[in-house]
């Protein structure tokens, strides 16, 4: 308390607001009529099906049913695979749903966000690409996983990952795949490096039946890490990182149909919530001043920081990673955590009154005022965390981290509100995370910073009745 000086409410008053800024406008360069976008703002933003709309498409293996018996298994290693493409592009707002007796796979999914021109078919392509990672000696396509060149499989990959990589000789940056092989991928690609390395030879590297690149061995490469460069861009690499920790479908899928979904609520009940949002705030800002002071604006503050945290966690903020999906009940979370981050600075402000009137001095009432409320904001506050972790759990994609680890224990519930609900437990687990930073931390720094100048050294500005002595 006493090492916080006067210079902090302004730097913390500061970095609030540029923050705020930066999570509603983001930083954007255009090259023409695209745009790229370094920091994400909240038009990029991508909403759910119920509010924006989307698309539902229906998958069929394509191939000969007389040839290849097609097992339930190999369904829903297909399902399995689509959620987990929707998954990496942080689409919660999605219903997968495999029919083993008509071997069909029906997928719905939000719209992009901006999107303004829907290409149904476009944005179902990915999905349904088989995505067989191949690396082979030489340039010659193999035939199969079986053929005598091919040296690696996607099965061999442990991990793949979109990195910028720059040339020694001519500083170039570039956007590659970088790939981390299991045990039995580092063997072989080991012995392939070091057997085609004498020769100069090249191991060519295939997507599905196209190649991407041949790049010539020159060294032995024995620490199970190697590169597919190309033409990327972020975009491409991250896409194709994204399909090869996926996996590969079991067989080829093609479209039998694609729909456009209406949004039950649409653009104009997004305008709407926006603006009863922003009138919502203001009134409890005011509120707030007008019952706790000083206490009162400074939580304020803290809370325009934790709803700009919020809204940058869900539009990915930094321009290299996904959106989060939005759907209503996710915008009730972001209420209810407001509300939350409303009742912790109500308690804090009380707690620093009775202190006042109990004769501490200011910057005694101040200290005791955090350090007597956050038992009761902390208890208040994990019950809530433990609720939004359920939901994320019981509700969340199969291949998500909560779903992974507490899908077993819900499995009586259904799939058809999975990605609403797991929209809601995400952004109330968010804010209340933000809550403790911003209506604890941030608000203590900044109330004991004003505490130290003259003109808000007056206990009534904290709700406090001034000492006649």
């Amino acid at each position: 308390m006493r090492k916080i000086t006067k210079p902090v409410f302004f730097i913390v008053l500061f970095l609030i607001l540029g923050f705020a800024y930066l999570t509603y406008a983001g930083i954007h360069n255009y090259y023409g009529d695209i745009r790229h976008s370094y920091i994400k703002g909240v038009d990029e933003i991508r909403w759910g099906i119920d509010i924006q709309g989307g698309v539902n498409a229906t998958f069929e293996p394509d191939i000969d049913d007389d040839e290849h018996e097609i097992t339930k298994d190999e369904m829903d290693a297909a399902k399995a695979v689509i959620e987990q493409r929707l998954v990496a592009l942080n689409i919660t707002d999605s219903e997968v749903y495999a029919d083993d007796t008509k071997h069909r796979i029906m997928v719905s999914f939000p719209w992009q966000s901006g999107e303004e021109d829907f290409d149904p078919e476009a944005a179902i392509s990915e999905l349904g690409d088989t995505a067989q990672l191949i690396f082979a000696k030489g340039t010659a396509q193999p035939a199969s996983l079986e053929d005598e060149n091919v040296v690696l499989s996607g099965t061999d990959v442990k991990h793949a990952e979109a990195r910028q990589y720059q040339d020694q000789n001519t500083g170039e940056v570039t956007w590659v795949v970088s790939l981390e092989l299991n045990e039995t991928g580092k063997d072989a690609f080991g012995s392939a490096t070091t057997e085609l390395s004498a020769s100069h030879g090249q191991i060519s590297i295939w997507m599905d039946e196209d190649m991407i690149s041949a790049p010539s061995v020159n060294e032995p490469i024995l620490d199970g890490n190697c590169q597919i460069s190309g033409s990327f861009t972020y975009e491409s690499a991250k896409a194709l990182a994204d399909k090869i920790n996926a996996g590969a479908l079991p067989f080829a899928l093609r479209t039998t149909s694609t729909n456009i979904i209406s949004a039950t609520l649409g653009e104009g009940a997004k305008y709407a919530m926006t603006v009863a949002g922003v009138i919502a705030f203001i009134i409890i800002f005011i509120y707030m001043v007008i019952i706790y002071r000083l206490p009162g604006f400074v939580a304020g503050i803290a809370l325009l920081g934790q709803a700009a945290g919020t809204l940058a966690c869900i539009s990915g903020f930094f321009g290299n990673s996904e959106s989060f999906t939005l759907t209503i009940p996710g915008i009730a979370g972001i209420i209810l955590a407001i509300g939350m981050g409303v009742d912790a600075n109500v308690i804090v402000a009380e707690r620093i009154k009775e202190e006042l009137n109990n004769g501490k001095t200011l910057n005694g009432a101040i200290e005791l005022g955090y350090k007597r409320a956050w038992a009761a904001v902390f208890d208040g506050n994990i019950t809530v965390v433990f609720v939004a972790v359920i939901l994320m759990g019981a509700f969340g994609p199969t291949d998500s981290v909560f779903g992974t680890l507490l899908k077993p224990l819900f499995m009586a519930f259904g799939a058809s509100t999975a990605g609403t609900i797991y929209s809601l437990g995400y952004t109330l687990l968010v804010g209340i995370i933000l809550n403790f930073f911003f209506g604890i931390f941030c608000s203590r720094l900044m109330l004991s910073s004003l505490s130290k100048f003259k003109a808000f050294k007056k206990r009534k500005l904290y709700g406090g009745v001034e000492s006649n002595g």
